[in-house]
């Protein structure tokens, strides 16, 4: 055995311990998404009894736990998102006082609170070790690696269902202060096909991307569409914040080929990965992936490196100055500025001129009976991408190209891919304020 076998089996710790280690009054950082760490999470609300204050910080939690979800839970612990997923949105149903929203973008989140007041505890996933002494954290690093090394104390949950990635991903078993083993099935993302609407946005968005292009691409059912409009294009490369099943599809089709990128040639680059359980077993050990940390991913610097590169962005709606909306409705948050100013203007800033943001959405919302497109935004809705950073609009009804545009010029244009239902309404409001 090995120095570093020694150290790993000293180091293992059970569930129970490792959750004696959080203390009042301070922050606790949970690895996001895929890969938060369940075991953990699920018994943190048993040391209620003992400790006030805890402030336990994640970016799209998928599940729910009892810490937050239990309103007895309130002064104890309290989950501060950085963006909602489906586990924070279903406790907002529940109880507002154990859930609070802390506004960053993805390449600033470890960044700026680490700024504001050092973590006391991180937990997070890993793979079993190698026979160097190495773990891998796997699915994800969007400000998971740079929170282990602020952390006063570190514990990972060892799972040998987590994929080994590559990138910036592997630590040493002597850099962590404790391991817990606990293995389970990471949390997937179910993939819904496209509607209709949804693939007329698709071609529309498909039009716009050139052979060679380097792509940003969330999940979703117009990102899925998105992706199988590409099916003609050739040699895309990736660089995103999040790598996801469609990606994997146009990898495995010869289309995602990364031959022509200028920035990490040959490599798909992101921060976090999450989909479905066979995008995890793509990712074990390929090494076209590159997981590296978000705010060297997302920095609009960095991305305005890649060659012909293309932002796609959703959105909640936008006005016909070209404000987007994409996080909340009017005071009520229902996502996160997440990565899209820092995709968006890293884009549209490429090096070689020809990049592009793209931000896609249906023209209604609600069966058709509200306008994702409106004179003004509604009061308190938070603008995620200010005007000045708007470029490209897609609907099903079209594109609108707002670069370089006057408000008069883009009210025009966003109105002629509204729909049809409400362009008179929008005409009229656009005159009456001084649009048009």
């Amino acid at each position: 055995m090995g120095n570093w076998e020694l150290e790993y089996r000293n180091k293992l710790i059970s569930i129970e311990e490792a959750v004696g280690k959080v203390e009042s009054d301070t922050d606790v950082i949970v690895a996001l998404g895929a890969s938060e760490p369940q075991g953990i999470l699920s018994r943190l609300h048993t040391q209620a009894d003992r400790v006030r204050n805890v402030k336990v910080f994640s970016a799209v939690m998928i599940n729910t736990y009892p810490f937050f979800m239990d309103p007895s839970m309130e002064g104890i612990f309290e989950f501060c998102s950085w963006f909602y997923g489906s586990g924070a949105r279903a406790a907002l149903k529940v109880t507002s006082r154990n859930v609070s929203y802390q506004p960053s973008a993805l390449r600033r989140m470890a960044l700026d609170r680490q700024s504001f007041r050092k973590p006391h505890l991180f937990f997070g996933t890993c793979t079993p070790p190698d026979k160097h002494g190495f773990v891998s954290l796997g699915l994800g690093n969007s400000y998971e690696k740079t929170m282990i090394e602020e952390a006063e104390v570190v514990v990972l949950e060892v799972n040998k269902n987590i994929p080994w990635t590559y990138g910036d991903m592997e630590i040493h078993v002597r850099d962590i202060d404790f391991f817990v083993e606990h293995h389970w099935m990471p949390p997937t993302i179910e993939n819904t096909p496209p509607g209709a609407l949804d693939r007329a946005i698709g071609q529309h968005v498909s039009g716009l991307i050139e052979d060679g292009s380097t792509i940003q691409l969330g999940i979703g059912n117009i990102p899925n569409a998105v992706a199988e409009a590409l099916g003609e294009k050739n040699d895309l490369g990736v660089h995103t914040e999040m790598m996801v099943d469609s990606m994997m599809a146009l990898y495995e089709k010869g289309i995602i080929t990364n031959k022509r990128k200028s920035l990490h040639k040959g490599k798909s680059v992101c921060t976090f990965i999450m989909g479905s359980k066979e995008l995890y077993a793509w990712s074990d050990r390929n090494p076209s992936i590159l997981v590296l940390r978000g705010e060297y991913v997302n920095d609009p610097s960095v991305i305005r490196q890649n060659a012909k590169m293309v932002s796609i962005n959703t959105c909640l709606m936008m006005d016909l100055s070209g404000q987007v909306a994409s996080e909340s409705l009017g005071m009520t948050q229902y996502s996160g500025s997440g990565g899209q100013t820092d995709t968006a203007v890293g884009a549209k800033e490429g090096f070689d001129g020809r990049g592009k943001s793209i931000i896609a959405c249906h023209a209604t919302a609600k069966s058709g009976t509200v306008s994702r497109i409106v004179p003004v935004l509604p009061e308190g809705t938070v603008v995620t991408l200010n005007r000045g950073n708007s470029d490209y609009i897609v609907t099903e009804y079209g594109v609108a190209s707002l670069r370089g545009k006057t408000i008069r010029e883009r009210a025009a244009c966003l109105i002629e891919i509204s729909h049809p239902d409400f362009r008179d309404h929008l005409k009229s409001e656009a005159e009456r304020i001084g649009f048009l």
